[in-house]
């Protein structure tokens, strides 16, 4: 079993959004894929409620989920979902978990400065340090015609990180949250650019990662 932890202190960073579509790229190549939900408003829980059941498989992973289940499925992937504010034990935790952490910032001032502190907490982390955990950001709910956007790509620069892609904000992402939907499980011409997008974050997994495909 192999973890992404996908995490920022920030509410409204879009860590589900990341963390929904990361799913439903794994199960949409057939792995037997983990959402693990940890925050407490239970979004991607809540997504995962109401995926359509002829779409690929993704369980559950939340407070009341028996591991003795998640044991049984013998899951390829696990993709956590972090909460908000996460930091000290709980977060280290999180990071022995996993090999990848993924971080997305969107293009404000609060994420900017929110996310720069996480980092610096995040590579204090033995596993980060020792380069046991790989470490890369997305920046999430970009309008490159914005002022913003231009302020994002700046302070992405100057970060010393892989910075794999910018996700445009657009409607897709929302229709797909409303029906349990990731970009991979919708018609490509519906999410062509967005799967543009996504294409440098599937490099940067399969240059780290390279999964066993039992059965």
């Amino acid at each position: 079993m192999r973890s992404i932890l996908v995490a920022n202190p920030k509410g409204g960073s879009g860590k589900t959004t990341v963390s929904t579509n990361l799913a439903g790229l794994f199960a949409s190549r057939k792995y037997r894929t983990v959402l693990a939900d940890m925050d407490k408003q239970q979004s991607a829980a809540r997504w995962l409620l109401r995926r359509p059941l002829e779409l690929p498989r993704i369980v559950a992973w939340n407070a009341d989920t028996d591991k003795k289940d998640i044991k049984a499925y013998d899951p390829h992937w696990v993709i956590i979902d972090s909460p908000a504010g996460v930091h000290g034990e709980k977060l280290a935790d999180l990071v022995r978990r996993c090999e990848l952490v993924v971080v997305p910032v969107a293009p404000s001032a609060f994420d900017m400065e929110a996310t720069l502190a996480f980092l610096s907490e995040l590579r204090k982390e033995k596993p980060i340090r020792k380069g046991e955990s790989q470490v890369a950001v997305v920046g999430n709910r970009v309008d490159a015609r914005t002022v913003a956007a231009s302020e994002l790509e700046a302070f992405l620069k100057s970060l010393d990180l892989p910075i794999l892609s910018h996700l445009r904000d657009a409607q897709i992402y929302v229709h797909c949250a409303r029906d349990g939907h990731s970009l991979f499980d919708v018609a490509p011409s519906r999410a062509e650019p967005d799967l543009e997008q996504w294409r440098p974050i599937q490099r940067w997994l399969a240059r780290h990662l390279k999964p066993d495909r039992e059965t």
